[in-house]
């Protein structure tokens, strides 16, 4: 048996796993939270994840995999956007032994996610008819909207195709929207409207204090959220058009996961027929959009399954 750390580090908190593998299949062994920013380095963070007396660390285990938002060069640094320091293993041999190690982006072990166990609660928002020799599209909003696509690789796998298309620019439709786009931009400063900033906990904070004139976080948001409140329609519209978006530029025909905490926490958010009507709307592929089954994975360990995952793959 082998052993591999997986690790999904995250601004608010970064999350560990232990799992063994026959190098067929993965069992969870223990899992483990630590709060990110209550340390300096990465190197600081790992420190305290040895003394908390987990199984798996650094150097006592065959592979270990960091899962982090960003972009990841080379797959060895990252400089994430949501936490103080950067993550640096270009030497990386003093950091691990001789244990294999990669740095992968999170949303990489997000989708590999959904090949595990992780994903087998998943439910359906949208029915449709998966093409197993297409491309899978996992998207989700949480601090951030991350993207990322598994292709075929016309061997009986997949490669991981990482986007940052949460910064490019999303578009509003119609007087409401965009006198919506203005308050939006006013509020945070921004020079154009991107889907960090609009299909997010922020996004979700930001279209209620449009509606509302309340001034809640998230979680504040989230408890007044009901099926039938503007809130909860407009978000889900928007919700809606960003997976649209990404399912079209990768052709998602093997179907689009949604995945992240906002919907795990409000599942509403998407289940809601505005989701599902935005989702198809298209001038020339809506016929394509009817055919592609969209699923909500709520398993919020599932980036550590995928991190997980990847390191089998890499083990074999």
């Amino acid at each position: 048996m082998k052993r591999i750390l997986a690790a999904d580090i995250g601004g608010t908190n970064s999350r560990f796993a232990s799992f063994t593998t026959d190098g067929l299949s993965l069992v969870l062994e223990d899992m483990l939270r630590l709060p990110t920013k209550q340390f300096g380095s990465f190197l600081e963070l790992v420190d305290a994840l040895e003394g908390e007396g987990f199984p798996a660390s650094l150097r006592r285990s065959d592979m270990t995999v960091i899962a982090v938002a960003g972009a990841v060069r080379e797959r060895v640094y990252a400089k994430p956007p949501n936490i103080p320091w950067e993550i640096d293993f270009s030497h990386g041999r003093e950091i691990f032994g001789e244990g294999g190690y990669f740095l992968i982006n999170d949303f990489v072990a997000q989708a590999f996610g959904c090949q595990t166990d992780a994903a087998v609660g998943a439910r359906e928002i949208k029915p449709g008819t998966a093409q197993e020799d297409a491309a899978l599209a996992a998207i989700g909003a949480g601090t951030g909207l991350g993207h990322c696509a598994l292709l075929p690789d016309l061997c009986g796998g997949y490669i991981a195709a990482p986007s940052e298309a949460g910064h490019a620019s999303f578009a509003f439709m119609g007087p409401e929207e965009q006198e919506y786009e203005r308050f939006l931009l006013a509020r945070t400063g921004k020079p154009y409207a991107y889907g960090d900033i609009v299909v997010t906990g922020l996004g979700l904070s930001l279209v209620h204090g449009f509606l509302t004139d309340e001034d809640l976080d998230p979680a504040g948001v989230s408890a007044r959220l009901t099926e039938d409140c503007a809130t909860t329609a407009w978000f889900a519209r928007f919700y809606g058009r960003a997976c649209r978006n990404y399912a079209l530029s990768v052709l998602a025909m093997r179907g689009v996961h949604v995945v992240g905490g906002v919907a795990a926490k409000n599942p509403m958010l998407v289940m809601h027929p505005n989701f599902r009507q935005e989702f198809v709307e298209s001038p020339n592929y809506g016929w394509l959009l009817r055919e592609i089954p969209v699923y909500l994975n709520d398993n919020e360990d599932s980036g550590l399954w995928g991190a997980a995952f990847y390191g089998l793959m890499n083990l074999r």
